[in-house]
């Protein structure tokens, strides 16, 4: 009897997460009364707190038997570059800016929406491929190719146009601004896409912001 009480004990002082409503204060700032004890339904989960680091993920069994993928460390995810439409595997480099919380930048927390430093060599070398010319550089000897390959590289280079010249200037430096579109906390991984465009001036322009905030 002694042994199950103490069971008992201990399990009435585990406190869980929990997302129930009658937890919270009313809008005018009174207590809700708690007219039933926690449901499994009701049940929150600790946040995963993706970090940059060699790959780490746990599974966990969520209601209905499914799983979901609770990614711990992260350092390569699938990035695409819409105005060419193509992506690449590449790896993970920083984090730069986050809207909602400075401190996820400072222990470069993965979250979506947070905007990180990718890898450009995917995608350089994609694009020496695909048009012939190097990105961000300017090559005296290129790859002699066939006439017909010279020509088709030429039409699809014609037809695309230049790169921006701000996506062109981070090719140089061998990284590029990312935005983490993917949930790596429930799905385990870090995708997202490069920014380009107002998109990417929009982003710039706040962590140049950020940056004179940080010298004052």
């Amino acid at each position: 009897h002694l042994k199950f009480r103490a069971r008992a004990c201990t399990r009435s002082f585990a406190m869980g997460i929990t997302r129930n409503s009658y937890k919270k204060r009313r809008a005018t700032g009174g207590k809700q009364p708690q007219y039933r004890k926690k449901r499994k339904y009701e049940l929150g989960r600790a946040s995963a707190n993706t970090r940059l680091g060699t790959k780490r993920i746990r599974t966990v069994r969520v209601r209905g038997g499914h799983l979901k993928f609770r990614a711990l460390r992260l350092e390569h995810g699938n990035f695409s570059w819409g105005s060419e439409a193509v992506s690449r595997r590449t790896r993970v480099l920083d984090v730069v800016y986050n809207a909602s919380n400075n401190e996820l930048v400072r222990t470069k927390t993965l979250v979506k929406g947070a905007v990180c430093q990718v890898d450009a060599t995917p995608f350089r070398q994609w694009y020496v491929q695909h048009y012939g010319g190097e990105l961000g550089k300017k090559t005296e000897e290129e790859a002699k190719v066939g006439r017909a390959v010279a020509k088709k590289r030429e039409s699809r280079l014609n037809k695309s146009g230049p790169v921006d010249q701000s996506l062109a200037d981070q090719f140089r430096t061998g990284r590029l601004f990312a935005k983490i579109a993917s949930r790596p906390g429930q799905a385990g991984r870090v995708d997202g896409y490069i920014l380009e465009g107002s998109e990417l001036a929009f982003y710039q322009k706040k962590m140049q912001k950020k940056k004179g905030k940080g010298k004052e």
